[in-house]
């Protein structure tokens, strides 16, 4: 039967998954920041042959598209495209922010609630978007510097959960009535693997050779502080 590969290195958490007919078979999961760059590869090798996957197995490789860490989403797009041209397999791409989303949404049980996926940026800033409880867009994924008053017109109309790494700095800063903060969620390849599978049925494939991250902005170089 078809198996899917998800993985999922948007934050400084690096994870892989097993999904058989979108059931999860197998699963790893690292937290030490920058790792993936080092284990990603093992841990797939690792996962692998725990779930007794042979490569003739898979149907298709699902990797998170970012937005989050630049470096984190070049490795993991670079692993997934590798495993996909040596195996001629289709690749398949998720919006970190739509699977924070999905996340947090089995967490919530009001559904007049919108939902607000945040993954950490620089200073005060997130990636963010604004969805409604079916997940269907509100506010376009974009950067945002978080403000006392962010959000204001949504939340005067409808609870919203702020879901993810980034909802850290909102819960310092707004103080609305209907603001509510899931921010332990991590994304995690065993729930990319499930939303990957969907793509598979639909056929909603990504050209594998010019497929780039969602970086959403530019990689800034910095240059090193003298010692």
């Amino acid at each position: 039967m078809m198996r899917l590969l998800s993985i999922e290195t948007s934050t400084q958490v690096c994870s892989v998954a097993i999904h058989q007919q979108g059931e999860l078979i197998a699963f790893r999961e690292l937290r030490e920041p920058r790792s993936a760059a080092s284990q990603l590869a093992p841990m797939i090798d690792a996962i692998m042959i725990e779930s007794n996957t042979q490569p003739t197995m898979l149907g298709a490789v699902v990797v998170a598209a970012g937005p989050g860490s630049y470096t984190g989403l070049r490795i993991g797009v670079a692993t997934a495209k590798g495993i996909c041209f040596a195996l001629n397999l289709p690749f398949i791409a998720v919006n970190t922010l739509d699977l924070v989303a999905q996340q947090g949404k089995e967490l919530i049980s009001n559904k007049a609630s919108l939902l607000c996926p945040m993954l950490d940026a620089r200073r005060m800033e997130v990636y963010c978007k604004l969805v409604d409880f079916n997940l269907d867009e509100v506010e376009p994924t974009q950067a945002k510097i978080i403000e006392a008053t962010s959000f204001n017109e949504y939340l005067e109309k409808n609870p919203i959960y702020f879901i993810g790494e980034g909802a850290t700095k909102c819960r310092e800063i707004i103080a609305h009535t209907n603001a509510n903060f899931l921010d332990d969620v991590v994304p995690n390849a065993a729930h990319l693997g499930k939303m990957g599978y969907r793509k598979w049925m639909q056929q909603d494939f990504e050209d594998t050779a010019t497929f780039e991250p969602f970086y959403l902005k530019d990689f800034l170089i910095r240059k090193p502080t003298a010692s």
